[in-house]
């Protein structure tokens, strides 16, 4: 068996220490996004995945929208420092990919083949999971660190408003990636007999 696919699987981890020291170029960087989320495979090929890239001032803007909404819910101080420490490191890589779906493909998917409606948001879900993991896997084999977020609904209408956002798109998660700072932790596994059964 060949392995390459499965040694960039290996490679793509959850990086939180992330930098702006990035050699490639922003249009590098969005063009290999794209193309990424093209060839991303959804049900009825669907492509009900949206994507708004965010480098420079937008980058910082998005993690300031999410420590603002964060911010109310916090019951003192001790967790305000805590949380604008964490989104600091977020606000600290070179870029961030919000990811979308497209209601409007969902519920036309769902109009025209009422057979399957019940299982068209699923399946949109499914191909957000396959774009957003073509993409991290993607960008680590370029050397880049991300980790997906999900502030998401409690952003949602600060960043429709801010990044002039569709409608009809609802956010589903935040990618940011950027240089890779400090290597990912030990991940542990749990026992392949409680997770497999293989019949021969």
């Amino acid at each position: 068996m060949k392995t390459e696919l499965l040694d960039l699987q290996k490679n793509r981890r959850t990086i939180y220490a992330l930098g702006r020291n990035v050699e490639q170029s922003q249009e590098e960087l969005s063009n290999f996004i794209k193309e990424t989320i093209k060839q991303a495979p959804s049900a009825f090929n669907s492509q009900s995945t949206r994507a708004v890239i965010l480098f420079n001032d937008y980058q910082d803007k998005i993690w300031d929208i999410v420590l603002d909404n964060l911010k109310p819910h916090l019951k003192d101080e001790e967790a305000v420092k805590a949380t604008t420490d964490k989104v600091t490191g977020f606000k600290n890589g070179y870029a961030t990919i919000l990811f979308f779906t497209d209601m409007d493909v969902v519920h036309g998917l769902e109009k025209n083949f009422p057979a399957y409606a019940d299982n068209f948001y699923d399946w949109s879900e499914q191909a957000q999971g396959n774009a957003q993991y073509a993409v991290w896997t993607g960008l680590a084999e370029n050397g880049l660190g991300a980790n997906l977020q999900h502030y998401n609904p409690l952003i949602d209408e600060d960043v429709a408003k801010e990044f002039d956002i569709p409608a009809s798109w609802r956010l589903r998660g935040e990618m940011v990636f950027g240089s890779i700072e400090a290597p990912a932790q030990a991940k542990d596994y749990m026992d392949d007999e409680d997770r497999f059964k293989i019949f021969k």
